[in-house]
């Protein structure tokens, strides 16, 4: 019986250790990089807001890529842990990109890595 009980405990911690754990989905996105903020509370979008998209970024709001097509938004994240994002993201602001990542989904939000731009 105990060890019945010892099994059960440790399939259990098993489950919960790997089964909160993310894992990601290889994913190439074709959309617009977006000010998080403006974005998504005034709906401010488009080249005449490409300024202060940048100077918002900058500041260390997170940047979004809407997909073209869908209107998906993903929170981009930079290939690597205590790594900024790469300067073609923040050079790019309001313009079209295909980004190639990992794709994570948590809490309703959607995540992409960020290891190549163009």
């Amino acid at each position: 019986m105990l060890k019945q009980a010892a099994a059960a405990g440790a399939a259990i911690l098993f489950a919960t250790a790997f089964g909160t754990r993310a894992f990601a989905d290889a994913k190439t996105v074709t959309g617009t990089l977006e000010d998080s903020f403006c974005y998504v509370t005034m709906g401010a979008h488009g080249e005449g807001h490409r300024k202060c998209a940048t100077e918002c970024v900058k500041k260390g709001i997170p940047v979004a890529l809407v997909e073209k097509g869908s209107d998906t938004m993903y929170i981009l994240l930079p290939p690597k842990n205590d790594e900024p994002l790469p300067d073609d993201v923040i050079n790019k602001m309001e313009h079209e990109v295909t980004i190639s990542g990992d794709a994570y989904s948590k809490g309703g939000v959607n995540y992409l890595t960020v290891k190549s731009v163009k």
